[in-house]
């Protein structure tokens, strides 16, 4: 691609085959992660980037600064992913596409990101305005936490004025995210012989009738700007003892994405209609949604920058899954997903386009670029506060 329209000119750092370094390291585990941030750290301190790291858990969280002034711009990644074959972590290329684990979601875009922080590195006069990286190593882990990577980093200052994650979309940007209230039902029935089922009450098929009421309550039904309805899925259910009893016992485990615009107490006050005498309902997980104003003047930055490169008309969106920018939204901090094109993440054919590649790094290169041009202007709009919305104990919802 042509680069001279960009204002920030790229340095001979190569994002694509900085993405197939990456890729070959197998992060869906503690060392992989370890090795992969390793790699990660020399490659910026080989640019002259300052850079460093903390523990959390085991686990490698990576702070990379460029330049001085009265704003910052967080550029926030992972570099774990989910697990894959181990063919999938020999990346490979075709006339349009990177292939393999991670390649979409999101290596391809960390790769961008570190390049951008060797472009700004190698100018002769700097940008007046901080670029900050954050790098963590437990975006894509399942797993309960007491702590995760961003939530420390945020703790521990590494913040800054406005957040881009660099987050699969296909060069659109996610100015919304639903919020994540997963619940435990269990379901008590009444136990009796398989032959003479009219004698118990099947706590499965109980289960499903509560499932189907849920699926119809209020909250689920509601559609705004950016979604059609919130999300519901029945990720495990188990019970029954053998197949000639009639189950006594069941449990489900329902993961429910709202809607930004519903108040988490609403869905809440909804799911404990569920809870009729032998039903129990209890929440096992939320996170806050996100939603960032589309007036927001870095927003409007960022756009004007990506449209600078990208043919179709960059448009805002919303998310349907979670992102670690919610951590910084619960401080005032705006954050969004911007990231490159590309398919099958978290799939058997995961793939990134490589020209998508070169316009994500050219946007956010222009955008930083945008900012400098009159940082005084965007200075002191954030006022961080601490409003924590963790999970704590699981809660029983009757």
């Amino acid at each position: 691609m042509p680069t001279e329209g960009c204002a920030i000119q790229p340095c001979v750092a190569d994002e694509l085959a900085l993405s197939e370094r990456l890729m070959r390291f197998d992060s869906s585990h503690p060392e992989g992660i370890r090795t992969c941030t390793d790699f990660a750290l020399g490659w910026l301190e080989g640019h002259e980037i300052r850079a460093r790291t903390f523990d959390l858990d085991g686990l490698p969280v990576l702070d990379a600064t460029v330049g001085e002034g009265p704003v910052t711009v967080v550029l926030h990644a992972h570099l774990d992913v989910v697990p894959g074959k181990k063919d999938q972590f020999i990346p490979h290329v075709d006339t349009e596409f990177l292939w393999g684990r991670g390649a979409y979601d999101m290596k391809g875009a960390t790769a961008a990101m570190f390049c951008v922080l060797a472009d700004l590195a190698a100018l002769e006069e700097p940008l007046p305005i901080r670029v900050r990286l954050l790098c963590v190593p437990d975006e894509e882990d399942d797993k309960p936490k007491e702590l995760r990577g961003t939530e420390a980093a945020v703790q521990r200052g590494l913040v800054g004025d406005f957040v881009v994650c660099g987050e699969p979309t296909d060069l659109h940007i996610g100015v919304q995210a639903k919020g994540v209230l997963d619940v435990r039902i269990e379901v008590e029935g009444r136990g009796a012989h398989g032959a003479t089922p009219w004698l118990g009450v099947n706590a499965i098929e109980r289960a499903m009738d509560i499932f189907d009421r849920l699926r119809t309550l209020p909250f689920a039904q509601a559609s705004s700007r950016f979604y059609d309805r919130p999300s519901i899925n029945l990720g495990r259910i188990s019970g029954g003892d053998r197949i000639n009893q009639v189950p006594e016992r069941c449990t489900m485990d329902v993961d429910i994405r709202f809607l930004p615009e519903q108040p988490v107490e609403l869905v809440r006050e909804e799911l404990m209609s569920l809870a009729v005498p032998g039903v129990r309902v209890t929440e096992m997980y939320r996170r806050p949604p996100a939603k960032v104003s589309s007036k927001d003047p870095f927003l409007e930055l960022l756009r004007a920058a990506a449209q600078l490169h990208v043919q179709d008309e960059v448009q805002l969106v919303g998310r349907d899954g979670t992102n670690d920018g919610t951590y910084f939204l619960q401080r005032g901090i705006p954050s969004v997903e911007f990231g490159p094109t590309g398919s099958g993440h978290h799939g058997p054919q995961e793939k990134v386009s490589i020209r998508s590649l070169r316009e994500y790094r050219l946007a956010l290169l222009d955008f930083l670029h945008a900012v400098a041009r009159d940082p005084e202007s965007l200075a002191g709009r954030v006022k961080p506060s601490v409003r924590e919305e963790r999970r704590d104990e699981p809660r029983s919802l009757l």
